[in-house]
């Protein structure tokens, strides 16, 4: 079953119950996207506002779009109308533009906050104490009324050592329930646990990961060299 449809079939069968399961659609096309939807998933993950705008306007609107990449604040208000769940909120500035662009929306906006436990000092995301205090600030004045804080997100140190995969993910999901413990009635229960990619998301499952985004076993490699087209 080399196709879309097949491996979607084989990585179902390996979800558990309770665990979704985001098909990371960047830099494929509208029609590899529409495969998985004839397959039946209806949520899919960019990392990029002007690739996702395209494919919004090009795809089905009852598609679940949600953000993965770095958002930048110039672009919020670009995706805040129509995204499902922005990922990536790395940082309380961009916490607050989110906001502020969704009550001029008239909509809430539904966020995971990224959790940045891996060794690489590229990727973006609050520590560990950041995200508590953040959880304790929330909790205690509101001050983000447009915005529903559903979990937490991370990722792994890029590398094929296990054992650092599970200190990772073991940090993110002591995080989430940390803040689903402070937040309370502030935000969704249970929390959203984000974690896990094609090539290690059975070891974030064992972790705790209620989440798991995927794209390369789905959907193959991605050509970055070429300019995306829809």
């Amino acid at each position: 079953m080399n196709t879309i449809r097949g491996h979607l079939a084989s990585i179902r069968s390996t979800l558990p119950e309770g665990v979704e399961l985001l098909c990371v659609s960047k830099f494929h096309p509208a029609e590899a996207i529409l495969e998985a939807y004839e397959a039946g998933e209806r949520d899919f993950g960019e990392s990029r506002v002007q690739e996702l705008l395209l494919k919004y306007e090009a795809l089905p609107k009852d598609i679940h779009w949600h953000f993965i990449g770095h958002l930048q604040t110039n672009k919020v208000k670009q995706i805040v109308p129509f995204v499902h769940l922005i990922h990536s909120v790395d940082s309380e500035h961009l916490l607050e533009c989110i906001n502020r662009e969704a009550e001029k929306a008239g909509r809430k906006v539904n966020v995971l906050l990224e959790l940045h436990v891996a060794k690489e000092t590229s990727k973006t995301g609050f520590t560990p104490d950041e995200l508590d205090k953040l959880a304790e600030t929330i909790a205690s004045d509101s001050p983000y009324p447009f915005v529903n804080v559903q979990g937490v997100m991370g990722m792994a140190t890029n590398t094929d050592n296990e054992d650092e995969w599970r200190r990772c993910f073991r940090l993110i999901a002591a995080a989430a329930h940390r803040i689903e413990n402070t937040l309370a009635g502030n935000a969704a229960k249970p929390m959203i646990i984000s974690m896990g990619m094609s090539e290690d998301y059975p070891v974030a499952i064992e972790e705790g990961s209620t989440m798991v985004r995927i794209g390369s076993s789905i959907f193959g490699a991605r050509d970055y060299s070429k300019p995306f087209t829809i």
